[in-house]
């Protein structure tokens, strides 16, 4: 008895309406379903939680811009994923998920999510038109930040320290990633 090869196209293709029958966290990519378990370590948690904090404050004044951890995103019927942080600046039209491109996204790396992260999300924010891309290594305590220009990002430089400006739009804000990293 001969065995066909598995095919893509054979493979089944989930939408948006089966994500959220769906327990525990996941994440679909063009059809493709990825677990986010287990949860991620203490030290993707602390970083969340700094990165997040600082960037709440930064924005206190600003009250076109906000941020979140960890919402989902609906970019398309087959694609809904979750950022680690991110920014968004207007008014968001759902309540149960962001509809609306953040400006500044942040990813932090996990061992299980490396590879889906510095690809698959790359290229999706990329596509999507997210103005800032922060990629956050914990081992070694930097951050890759990545600009949008005419479409396609640009690296502007990897920090564990120091500080770098991001313009917004309604409001422009500086991060300290010396202040994330201790």
């Amino acid at each position: 008895m001969s065995t066909v090869p598995l095919r893509v196209e054979d493979l089944p293709h989930y939408t948006y309406d089966d994500y959220v029958q769906w327990e525990g966290r996941w994440e679909i990519i063009n059809g493709v379903p990825y677990a986010m378990s287990p949860a991620p370590v203490l030290k993707h948690q602390r970083l969340s939680l700094k990165i997040a904090s600082q960037l709440d404050a930064l924005l206190e004044n600003c009250p076109k811009c906000s941020v979140y951890q960890a919402i989902d995103w609906k970019l398309t019927e087959d694609t809904v994923i979750q950022p680690d942080v991110l920014v968004i600046c207007g008014e968001n039209p759902n309540e149960k998920r962001l509809e609306i491109t953040p400006v500044l996204v942040f990813e932090i790396l996990s061992p299980s999510t490396s590879r889906k992260d510095r690809v698959l999300k790359y290229q999706l924010y990329e596509k999507m038109g997210v103005k800032y891309f922060c990629i956050v290594v914990p081992e070694t305590n930097s951050a890759e930040v990545f600009v949008l220009n005419k479409e396609k990002y640009r690296e502007t430089g990897e920090f564990n320290q120091g500080r770098i400006s991001f313009d917004l739009g309604p409001c422009e804000l500086e991060i300290d990633f010396g202040e994330i990293f201790v």
